[in-house]
């Protein structure tokens, strides 16, 4: 198991933890904005190792999380219209709209396929050419790229019965809107798989701009604990940075053909978030070239109105560091990932979930 047991050797996890206890005086709260951190910080208990004055706070990085339910909303219309079959990534299909589910409406009886990859929905569309294809896009940088092929694709293939349904997010601007909200940070914990495709630039304003460190961060427990150390050592320096600590799979250009295509295919636009609203310049939307294969245009959602959020879920607070979850009057009692009230529950990346799985 060489390169996998390292990263939980207690022979390095000590001496860094360690050297965070010597040189860490103020107090300081960094914020992750991946899912993958927020699960793996609650998994490993790191917030239980750091000394007390180290808050650790979960950002918006779940893509499940933040989507609108305006966009559950509009897929379940979809799924209700005959000759349509949606496609989707697995969690998306347990996240409540306004009166229903996607895996709901799949018990009653709507076609809804849970695919492992974009490429697997234009299959489906060549299989089923009498069928629209509809496939709900989300997530971040991470996921764009294959959403983007696989447009890409049907465009080269003239597929007219494959659409996508598109809530492709971008992460710095929420990022600069936690800032621009007054939410008190002293660091980011950046994301490690969104920037193996970004590289780190997209990162240089919150340093230059807002003086605030940055620290892409690999998933395991000494991996974590170097980036917190490197963001506590500059703090006390005064010296924020843009580093990269997860160097073994990121790299400063990031991925050159997967920001090729998302650059072909999408255009950035105003996008809603969960507990922010409109931040602009946030989503992903395809842009003129491709177009024609954007859900949108092929159907009317102008019947389907605009849903509130549930005022007793807090999800909204959490996503902005503001709330924990265990702070929800819902959490646990009625909110659990048999039963998810919101979003934050139902993915194995959100904080509500991370929380109650590992709290304790």
């Amino acid at each position: 198991m060489r390169f996998i047991d390292e990263y939980y050797d207690t022979s390095l996890i000590e001496p860094l933890l360690r050297s965070i206890k010597k040189i860490s005086k103020k107090e300081v709260r960094f914020m992750e904005v991946c899912g993958g951190h927020t699960m793996a910080i609650r998994k490993f208990g790191l917030p239980s190792l750091l000394p007390e004055n180290i808050r650790l706070l979960s950002g918006p990085g779940c893509p499940v999380c933040v989507t609108d339910r305006w966009f559950i909303d509009k897929a379940i219309a979809l799924a209700r219209m005959p000759g349509n079959i949606i496609t989707t990534f697995g969690d998306l299909v347990r996240v409540p709209g306004s009166s229903s589910t996607l895996e709901k409406e799949k018990a009653n009886g709507a076609d809804i396929r849970i695919v492992y990859s974009p490429l697997d929905a234009l299959a489906l569309a060549k299989e089923f050419p009498e069928k629209n294809i509809i496939f709900l896009g989300i997530g971040f940088e991470t996921t764009s790229p294959a959403v983007a092929v696989t447009v890409a694709n049907a465009k080269k293939e003239h597929l007219t019965n494959f659409s996508l349904l598109s809530s492709h997010k971008i992460m710095p601007p929420a990022m600069k809107a936690i800032i621009h909200e007054g939410i008190k940070i002293d660091g980011y914990i950046c994301p490690g798989h969104v920037s193996t495709i970004t590289g780190p630039e997209m990162y240089r304003e919150i340093v230059g701009k807002y003086g605030l460190g940055c620290v892409i961060s690999g998933f395991e427990p000494t991996d974590l604990l170097q980036t917190i150390l490197m963001l506590v050592d500059q703090v006390e320096s005064g010296k924020p940075k843009l580093e990269i600590q997860y160097k073994r799979a990121v790299k400063p250009d990031g991925n050159l053909k997967a920001k090729k295509i998302m650059a072909e295919v999408f255009e950035t636009c105003d996008d809603w978030w969960r507990g922010f609203g409109i931040i602009p310049e946030s989503g992903l939307s395809l842009n003129k070239k491709y177009k024609p294969f954007d859900a949108g245009e092929f159907f009317n959602f102008n019947e389907v109105p605009k849903p509130e959020e549930d005022k007793a879920c807090i999800c909204g607070e959490i996503l902005k560091g503001l709330k924990t979850p265990a702070e929800c009057l819902l959490f646990r009692i009625k909110c659990n990932p048999g039963n998810p009230v919101g979003a934050c529950m139902v993915s194995s990346e959100g904080a509500c979930h991370a929380y109650y799985k590992y709290q304790g």
